[in-house]
C-alpha cells in the first residue's frame, strides 16, 4: 500500500504510520510526496505522539515510478496529475485537509479522520486491526 501526498510530511505519514501500527506485518507500507519538504510537520509528530504513535525519524521521500509499480492500492491524498498512474493498480484518493501550516489542535481531528479510514481500510482487506 502506498500513501502519496506532495509534501510526504503530514496526511501521508500519518496514514502510513496509522496503517503500520493497526495492520502489522500484514500490509506492506509505503508514503512518498511529489514534492517531498525538508521534514515532517512537527504537529503532526506530535499529534501522533499522543496516540502513541512515534514518527520523529521519519523522513519525506519522494514519490518514484518503482514505488508505484510495486503497490497494489495507491491512495492519494492531494497530489493531483503528480501522481503516476499504472493500469491493474487500485486507486483510491482521500480528500482530507491539509496540515501543513496548522498547529496540533488543527491536526488532531485529520489524524482521527485518517485513522478512521485506515480502519475501514483494515476491515474491506479483511485485516483485523492490532
Amino acid at each position: 500500500m502506498l500513501f502519496v501526498c506532495v509534501h510526504n510530511a503530514g496526511r501521508s505519514q500519518m496514514a502510513a504510520a496509522f496503517l503500520t501500527r493497526l495492520g502489522g506485518d500484514r500490509v506492506e507500507v509505503r508514503s512518498a510526496g511529489s514534492a517531498p519538504a525538508e521534514a515532517v510537520n512537527p504537529a503532526v509528530v506530535q499529534a501522533l505522539a499522543e496516540v502513541g504513535i512515534d514518527i520523529s525519524a521519519e523522513t519525506p521521500k519522494v514519490l518514484t515510478t518503482e514505488a508505484v509499480r510495486t503497490s497494489d492500492v495507491v491512495i492519494t491524498m492531494g497530489c493531483g496529475d503528480a501522481c503516476p498512474y499504472f493500469p491493474g493498480k487500485q486507486y483510491l484518493d482521500w480528500k482530507l485537509d491539509d496540515p501543513a501550516g496548522q498547529g496540533v489542535d488543527a491536526v488532531r481531528p485529520i489524524r482521527d479522520e485518517i485513522e478512521r479510514r485506515i480502519r475501514g481500510l483494515l476491515a474491506d482487506l479483511g485485516i483485523e486491526p492490532r
